[in-house]
């Protein structure tokens, strides 16, 4: 580790991050294949970096790096045979992008070592960190997954799922957490649910928690169910077991993973990501009330909007827009700099399915605008003879402060654009966004009990 990835100063306003998690338990030597296979699934996560702990009760082997897992594995991949392992891959919304904050998290308890790897943001880190810092608490990154590694170490009770149940009573925000000793893997996920966890059985004796269902599908694991909002998920030699550590407040999914974050083969508290978005697609081509030629998505998370605003309005589905699949999600990049450089590079427009049409434009989601602006114009160069864009959920008027990096609430054009102004500076001959009854319909939650909407209101 060099010394400017040691020297990331401490800053109240630095947060850590939204993330996928994957924790494996099968003993054996294919341990670390196992965990390297899953986790490359919720690679969609997390680009900046990633990281593996595999422990054999006695040891622990740990390889971390920055840039995609193939970057971050490149020079060496974790081999060791074992019984558990855990692994993370990593965007930060407000925190540093540094060696120093590579999850899993690793530190030396009095029962032993604890390994930590965290989905979220804990919104009274500043709080946390100040009282442990009192305490004698020592931090070595920047990131708030740290301050519940030290609520941990520092805790008193008779056994680690007491300790767990003792510092989540003082933690508050998003969390979806996996934790690993010598003989125990421990999955948590927060009295609110924001942010998804499930687990699954490979085999009898060997199970997988993860962030989405898709890395279970990876290591032919079979999904057993979602972990429920206040709720800890425990595996050990003696097998798979449940303890609930909080009662349930409200459920407050966070809708954003439907629409944008999640992959659309996972399947996310019993609701398919896929059948979701189409169905939001579905529900957009009914709100519509323009005419057109064609409907082309913004790939890859528009496509299935686009595909099921096809098939409810007759209107012939092409692909307009070619991706570059060697390049990162725009979204998920740390600057904007990096997210405006990346879209021409990201995406070509098909002059042959373009030129002359009316076209409807597919997106998921408007967050700054600068985006979707560049992509209208590429789609206008290319001979579109009108451009009427449709987004398959409401505008983004707030930012989120549990984990997603929807930014700080200047920077969000719909908090400082009503829809026609928006309209203007997209460059656009309509623009249509999803209703928030229609999301709602669509996500199977018409009364608004069990989802997260606080970006759109």
């Amino acid at each position: 580790m060099t010394n400017s990835e040691l020297a990331v100063r401490y800053s109240p306003h630095r947060r850590q991050e939204a993330c996928g998690v994957i924790g494996v338990w099968a003993p054996g030597p294919q341990i670390a294949d196992l965990c390297y296979l899953g986790l490359f699934s919720l690679q969609h996560r997390g680009q900046e970096s990633a990281g593996i702990a595999i422990t054999d009760g006695l040891h622990i082997e740990e390889v971390k790096g920055m840039g995609l897992m193939t970057e971050a594995f490149r020079e060496r991949r974790p081999t060791m045979a074992g019984h558990a392992a855990i692994g993370h891959v990593r965007y930060s919304t407000q925190g540093a992008s540094a060696y120093c904050n590579i999850q899993p998290l690793f530190a030396y308890a009095k029962n032993g070592f604890l390994s930590l790897a965290h989905n979220g943001t804990i919104t009274n880190f500043d709080y946390l960190r100040a009282s442990l810092e009192r305490e004698g608490g020592i931090f070595r990154t920047t990131s708030d997954s740290e301050a519940i590694l030290n609520l941990l170490a520092m805790s008193n009770g008779s056994g680690l799922e007491e300790h767990i149940v003792k510092v989540l009573n003082r933690v508050e925000g998003a969390y979806s957490l996996i934790l690993m000793t010598s003989d125990r893997l421990i999955g948590v996920r927060d009295p609110q649910g924001y942010r998804p966890l499930c687990v699954g059985q490979i085999k009898p004796g060997q199970y997988v928690l993860a962030s989405e269902s898709c890395a279970l599908d990876a290591v032919k694991a079979t999904l057993i169910r979602d972990i429920n909002p206040g709720e800890m998920a425990i595996v050990s030699h003696e097998g798979l077991s449940f303890r609930r550590f909080s009662q349930a407040t409200r459920h407050s999914s966070c809708v954003f993973e439907y629409i944008y974050f999640a992959r659309p083969d996972s399947v996310l508290d019993g609701q398919s990501v896929w059948g979701t978005r189409f169905r939001l697609g579905q529900q957009l081509a009914k709100e519509f009330d323009q005419s057109a030629d064609i409907v082309i998505p913004v790939p890859d998370t528009g496509i299935t909007a686009a595909l099921g605003f096809s098939q409810a309005s007759g209107l012939p589905y092409l692909e307009g827009l070619i991706k570059n699949r060697y390049v990162g999600r725009s979204f998920i990049m740390p600057q904007q700099i990096s997210r405006e450089s990346t879209v021409e590079m990201k995406l070509n427009p098909v002059r042959a399915n373009l030129e002359g049409q009316r076209v409807v434009l597919i997106d998921d989601s408007i967050v700054r605008g600068t985006t979707s602006a560049r992509i209208v114009s590429m789609v206008r160069r290319a001979g579109a003879k009108e451009v009427r864009m449709c987004v398959s959920s409401p505008p983004i008027t707030q930012p989120c402060y549990y984990g997603i990096d929807t930014s700080i609430r200047r920077e969000l054009i719909a908090a400082i654009k009503t829809v026609p102004q928006i309209k203007e500076s997209l460059g656009v001959d309509s623009l249509h966004y999803l209703s928030k009854q229609g999301l709602l319909d669509q996500i199977n939650d018409p009364e608004n009990r069990r989802s997260c909407l606080a970006c759109f209101d």
